[in-house]
């Protein structure tokens, strides 16, 4: 299988498998939509989740199907759901290692690297043909831990969900992959989430995770540059042009990685279709 381009983003919302009603609905609203099989549906209700992925289709290709973990007896079911579905993109629960993604060789897999042995894993999970992208999840993981809590009082990331979050976003990176943020679980905290995903876009991930329709425009806009970003963007590649090696701009010395971060933004702007 060709490696597949990510094509998501930036505003990917969740949606309960076992509630058709929300599917066309939560479409409207977002770039993509993840139907969560896994922590969203109650254990009673995950037949009837899955019956329902196959009874109500959408656009597969706006749409990622989350499955249970490997190690669950739910995951094989999933399977067969998704395979008599029409989507294609899968979202793997707590994904612990390579061996987790076995017999999904015909499908787009997005890990999900939740645990410690999942973060750990996100090298030789980023290798793999069919990943288009990681995506890493700070509530689990900390479980994994034996912590209680991935955020400080300030609601800020304690260091180990942040040195998890930048491993993924590396493992990503290095093989030519793309990286989801996590979900911002505090829905009354605005700033929090824009900070938060203006820190994203500005490392490089491609698309943050919702769990709420009423982030997914903080989202979208928080990818978006500044009115000043863009507009300084431009103007270094501008003066770029016709120079050879480091050159001085406004101040600033500009060389290579400083004119690449420019480019960066003006893809995000919409206004670099490749590079």
């Amino acid at each position: 299988m060709t490696r597949p381009v990510f094509r998501f983003g930036p505003a990917i919302l969740f949606c309960p498998a076992d509630r058709p009603d929300r599917y066309a609905k939560a479409l409207e609203r977002a770039d993509a939509v993840i139907l969560d099989l896994e922590d969203a549906v109650a254990p009673e209700r995950k037949q009837a989740a899955r019956d329902a992925l196959v009874a109500n289709p959408i656009d597969p290709e706006r749409v990622i199907v989350r499955l249970n973990p490997a190690s669950t007896p739910d995951r094989a079911l999933d399977v067969a759901a998704l395979a008599a579905s029409p989507y294609r993109t899968a979202m793997l629960a707590k994904c612990e290692g390579t061996v987790d993604v076995v017999g999904l060789d015909d499908v787009e897999v997005i890990p999900l690297c939740e645990t410690a042995r999942g973060v750990l894993a996100a090298d030789a999970l980023a290798d793999l043909p069919n990943v288009s992208a990681l995506m890493w999840g700070a509530e689990d993981l900390v479980a994994s831990l034996g912590g209680s809590s991935s955020r400080r009082a300030d609601g800020t990331y304690r260091d180990a969900a942040r040195v998890a979050r930048a491993q993924v976003l590396f493992a990503a990176a290095a093989h030519g992959t793309a990286a989801i943020d996590a979900v911002h679980l505090d829905l009354d905290d605005e700033p929090g989430l824009r900070a938060e995903t203006e820190d994203a876009a500005a490392l490089g991930f491609a698309a943050t995770a919702c769990v709420h329709p009423a982030q997914v425009p903080v989202v979208r806009s928080a990818y978006l540059p500044s009115a000043e970003q863009l507009e300084s963007a431009r103007a270094v590649v501008a003066a770029a042009e016709g120079m050879s090696g480091v050159f001085a701009f406004r101040g600033r010395m500009v060389d290579g990685p400083v004119l690449r971060q420019a480019e960066q933004v003006i893809r995000r702007s919409g206004g670099i279709e490749s590079i």
